[in-house]
C-alpha cells in the first residue's frame, strides 16, 4: 500500500508535467522549443554527429597524416572523417551550424541528406545554404513556423524593401523592388492574395514612394488605401486614361537622364543603360509603384471598341514592364489567372514580371502560369496548398529558386489606418493629380459594430 501511495505521489506531477509539455508543444511551439526542444536537439546533435554523418554517407577516408597520428597515439580503430563542425548557434526557431566540407564533397551531398538529418536530430526541417566554397550552413528549424507566423523582430526593411512574409526556413521574405522590379501574384478567392497586397501597401506607405492603383472591381480592394495613393483607376475606362500618363512620366524621366548624362536627345530609350539612381538626390524623381488588382478585368472585352482599348492598355503595360525599371516605375500585378487565354499580349507581359508568388489556386494550369516557366518543380508545391491555411504561397523568381512563404494576418482596418497616418508622404506629381482619389471624411464618433467581423484573408 505504501509503494502504491508513493507511486501515485510521484506519478501525478510527472503526468501533469508531460501534459503541460504536450499542451505547450501544440499551442505555443516557440516556447516549447526554447524550453524543451532546443536542449534535446542539441544533445542529440552533439552525441550522434559522427555516426549520423557516417550513416548519411557524408564522411571521407582520413588523410595519411591522420592515420599515422591515430596509430602512433591510441592504436584505435581508424574511422571515416565527417565534415568539421563549427559552433552550434541556437535561435528562437531552431539551430544554426556551419560545416567545412571535406575534399571531394559538395553542398548538394549535404542537401540530399537533409531529410535524414531532420529525423536523426528530431527537428521539423533542415535547410542547407552555401556560405562560401567549402563551407555550408545547416539551418535546423525546430517547429512549423508557418502554422502561426511571427515575423522576426530584428528584421528591418530598407528603401523600396518590404518584409511581407515568412519563409519556411524562418527567414523573412523581402519584396525588394530594386532587385526584382516587377512581380506577379496569383491566387484564388480567399487564398491570401489580398493580405499579401495589404502588406505591400502598408510597407511602402511609410516610404517616400508614389503609389498608383488600378482596381477594376470598382475600387473595393484599393479604395481603403486612398489617402496614401497618388492615383486610382476603378474601371477600364479610367485605366485607359491613367496608363498613357504613366508612359509620359516614364518618357520624361528618360529625358531627364539624357540631359543629366549628356546623352544625345535622339537616342532610343532602349539603349539607355543607366537609371534614375545615377542622378543626384535633389534631382532624382520619386519612385512609382503601380498596383494592378484583378488584371484579367483589363483583358476581358465584349465589343470591338473595347478590344482596341484593351490592346492599347496591354501594350502600355508591356512598355512599363520593359522600360519602367530604369525610370523608377515598378509593377505589382495581381489576379486569379494569367494566361494566354486572356488575349494578345498576356504571355508577353507575364514574361516581364520577374517575381512570382502563387497562392492557393483552383487548378494546376493556374500554378503553371505563375511558376511553370521559372521553377517547374514548384508547381506541385503550389497545388498542394491547403484551403485552411490562407496566406500560404510559393514564391519564386527567374533564378529558378523557390520557397514556401506565409503572410501574417493584417486587418484591412489596420492597413488603411497606416495609409492614413502616412498620407503626408504622398509626393507632388502634377501629372497624376487628376487621378488622385477622393478621401471621404472620417466619422468623429462611429458606434462599435454589434457583431465583430470574422478575420478572413482574401
Amino acid at each position: 500500500m505504501t509503494d502504491l501511495t508513493t507511486l501515485l505521489e510521484v506519478g501525478g506531477p510527472v503526468a501533469a508535467l508531460g501534459g503541460g509539455a504536450a499542451y505547450a508543444r501544440a499551442k505555443h511551439p516557440g516556447a516549447y522549443w526554447s524550453a524543451v526542444g532546443l536542449p534535446i536537439s542539441t544533445a542529440r546533435l552533439l552525441s550522434s554527429y559522427g555516426s549520423v554523418m557516417e550513416a548519411c554517407g557524408l564522411t571521407v577516408t582520413p588523410s595519411r597524416l591522420r592515420v599515422l597520428a591515430v596509430k602512433a597515439t591510441t592504436r584505435g580503430e581508424i574511422r571515416p572523417v565527417p565534415p568539421r563542425r563549427g559552433i552550434i548557434r541556437p535561435t528562437t526557431t531552431g539551430l544554426r551550424i556551419r560545416l567545412r566540407l571535406a575534399p571531394g564533397q559538395e553542398p548538394a551531398d549535404v542537401a540530399a541528406s537533409a531529410e535524414r538529418l531532420r529525423h536523426a536530430w528530431g527537428v521539423h526541417a533542415v535547410y542547407v545554404t552555401t556560405i562560401k566554397p567549402g563551407v555550408v550552413e545547416l539551418r535546423l528549424v525546430g517547429y512549423d513556423v508557418l502554422r502561426e507566423v511571427r515575423m522576426p523582430r530584428k528584421a528591418v526593411g530598407r528603401f523600396l524593401q518590404v518584409l511581407v512574409a515568412l519563409r519556411e526556413d524562418a527567414t523573412p521574405f523581402v519584396r525588394d523592388y530594386r532587385v526584382v522590379p516587377h512581380g506577379l501574384s496569383l491566387g484564388a478567392t480567399l487564398s491570401g492574395k489580398s493580405m499579401y497586397l495589404r502588406h505591400l501597401l502598408a510597407g511602402l506607405a511609410r516610404q517616400s514612394v508614389a503609389l498608383v492603383g488600378i482596381d477594376c472591381k470598382r475600387g473595393v480592394e484599393l479604395a481603403p488605401f486612398a489617402p496614401r495613393l497618388s492615383a486610382l483607376a476603378t474601371d477600364p475606362e479610367q485605366a485607359a486614361e491613367l496608363l498613357p500618363v504613366l508612359i509620359k512620366e516614364m518618357e520624361d524621366r528618360y529625358d531627364l537622364i539624357k540631359a543629366r548624362q549628356g546623352i544625345a536627345p535622339g537616342t532610343p530609350d532602349e539603349q539607355i543603360t543607366s537609371d534614375i539612381w545615377g542622378l543626384p538626390e535633389q534631382e532624382r524623381p520619386v519612385p512609382v509603384v503601380l498596383f494592378v488588382d484583378e488584371v484579367a478585368e483589363l483583358f476581358l472585352v465584349a465589343t470591338k471598341k473595347e478590344e482596341e482599348r484593351r490592346d492599347e492598355m496591354v501594350t502600355q503595360l508591356i512598355r512599363l514592364a520593359q522600360l519602367g525599371r530604369a525610370a523608377g516605375i515598378y509593377l505589382e500585378v495581381c489576379g486569379q489567372r494569367f494566361g494566354a487565354e486572356l488575349g494578345k499580349g498576356a504571355t508577353m507581359l507575364r514574361a516581364q514580371l520577374t517575381g512570382r508568388v502563387c497562392h492557393r489556386v483552383n487548378d494546376e494550369g493556374s500554378a503553371k502560369m505563375a511558376l511553370g516557366d521559372i521553377a517547374p518543380e514548384a508547381v506541385s508545391a503550389a497545388c498542394a496548398i491547403p484551403a485552411e491555411r490562407p496566406g500560404l504561397a510559393v514564391a519564386g523568381d527567374t533564378s529558378g529558386g523557390w520557397s514556401r512563404i506565409r503572410t501574417p494576418y493584417l486587418s484591412l482596418a489596420d492597413a488603411a489606418e497606416t495609409c492614413r497616418d502616412w498620407a503626408h508622404l504622398v509626393p507632388d506629381l502634377p501629372a497624376l493629380k487628376p487621378f488622385r482619389p477622393t478621401v471621404p471624411a472620417q466619422p468623429v464618433d462611429s458606434p462599435a459594430p454589434a457583431v465583430k467581423p470574422r478575420p478572413v484573408t482574401g
